[in-house]
C-alpha cells in the first residue's frame, strides 16, 4: 500500500492542530478510544502494518498509532478512506458523526444541543459579534486575541465548535432568531480589513434571512438597558425556556419562570432601544462601504 507516485508527504501531528482529545471529556475520550480500537482490529485482521495504512491514507505511521491508541481524533475523511482500504464495510465510516462532535468542547456541544432544539433564539451581545454570526476567520481572530493565549490546538477546537453551531440556520423548520449587536464591535477591524469586510458581508447575508431579525444598538443611544452584559434566551416547542445573562443570577443558566421574565424584559427593552432591522442593515452596509 503506497501513496500515488510514492512522493506525497504524509501528514504528521504538527500538520493538523486542534485534533487532540480533551482528557477531561469523558464521553469524547470513550468515543475516540472505541474508534481507535476498531481501527486497530480491522487493520490487524487484514494483516496490514500501521505504516502501510498510513501510506494508503496519507498519514504518518506515528499518527496512525495515536489514533489507534485513542489519543488523536481522526478526521471524517480519514475514517472514510480507512474504511475503504480495510474493507470495513461502513463500520468505521458510521462513526463519523460522533467523532465529529468530540472535537468540539463540552460546553459548546451542550449549547449546540439546546440551540438545535430551540424554536426561538434571542441573543444580545455587547463586546463582540455573536458567535452564531461569526465567520471562521473572525472567530479565529477573536479567540487568538485572548490573554493568556490559548494553544493552537485549543484555538482550532474552539473555532470548529463555534462554526458548527451555525447549522442552526439550516434547520428545517427554521427557528426564529433575533440578534442585537452593539455598534462598536462592528467598527473594529478584528483580523484585518479583509476579515472585517467578510464579517460585515456575513451579517448582511444572515440579516436578510426571513427567519432572522438583526438589530444594531447605536453607540450614541442615550438610554441603554444592556449595560449589565450579554443575554441569551432559548425557547422550546414544549413551552419551556432557558436563559442566561452576564449581569443576572451570577451568570448561570436559569429556567425558573420568574427569572426568565426578568431576562425577557431586559431583552425586549434592548430590542426596542436598538435600531429597527432595516436601519440596522443600512448601517452595516454603510460600514462595509467605508472599509
Amino acid at each position: 500500500m503506497s501513496v500515488d507516485g510514492g512522493a506525497q508527504r504524509l501528514k504528521t501531528e504538527a500538520d493538523e492542530p486542534g485534533w487532540e482529545v480533551d482528557p477531561d471529556d469523558d464521553w469524547g475520550v470513550a468515543v475516540v478510544a472505541t474508534v481507535g480500537r476498531q481501527l486497530r482490529l480491522r487493520r490487524e485482521a487484514v494483516g496490514m502494518r500501521a505504516g502501510e495504512l498510513g501510506a494508503a491514507t496519507g498519514y504518518g505511521e506515528d499518527l496512525i498509532y495515536k489514533i489507534e491508541s485513542g489519543k488523536r481524533i481522526p478526521r471524517p475523511e480519514f475514517l472514510d478512506k480507512a474504511d475503504e482500504v480495510l474493507g470495513a464495510g461502513g463500520l468505521l465510516s458510521a462513526m463519523k458523526e460522533d467523532v465529529a462532535k468530540v472535537r468540539y468542547p463540552k460546553k459548546v456541544r451542550a449549547l449546540a444541543k439546546m440551540e438545535g432544539k430551540a424554536v426561538e433564539i434571542g441573543v444580545y451581545e455587547c463586546n463582540i459579534i455573536a458567535g452564531l454570526l461569526q465567520t471562521p476567520e473572525h472567530a479565529r481572530a477573536a479567540i487568538e486575541a485572548a490573554q493568556p493565549p490559548y494553544s493552537q490546538d485549543d484555538v482550532e477546537r474552539m473555532v470548529a465548535g463555534r462554526v458548527s453551531r451555525q447549522s442552526v440556520f439550516r434547520r428545517d423548520p427554521a427557528p426564529a432568531l433575533s440578534f442585537v449587536l452593539e455598534e462598536a464591535p462592528l467598527r473594529r477591524p478584528l483580523g484585518g480589513t479583509m476579515v472585517w469586510r467578510r464579517q460585515l458581508e456575513r451579517l448582511l447575508e444572515v440579516g436578510r434571512l426571513r427567519h432572522v431579525t438583526l438589530q444594531v444598538m447605536p453607540t450614541h443611544s442615550e438610554i441603554h438597558s444592556g449595560l449589565d452584559g450579554r443575554i441569551e434566551l432559548l425557547k422550546f416547542a414544549d413551552g419551556t425556556a432557558v436563559g442566561r445573562s452576564d449581569g443576572a443570577f451570577s451568570g448561570r443558566p436559569v429556567s425558573d419562570l420568574r427569572q426568565l421574565r426578568i431576562l425577557e424584559l431586559r431583552y425586549g427593552t434592548i430590542r426596542a432601544q436598538a435600531l429597527p432591522p432595516r436601519e440596522s442593515l443600512a448601517l452595516i452596509e454603510q460600514l462595509l462601504g467605508e472599509t
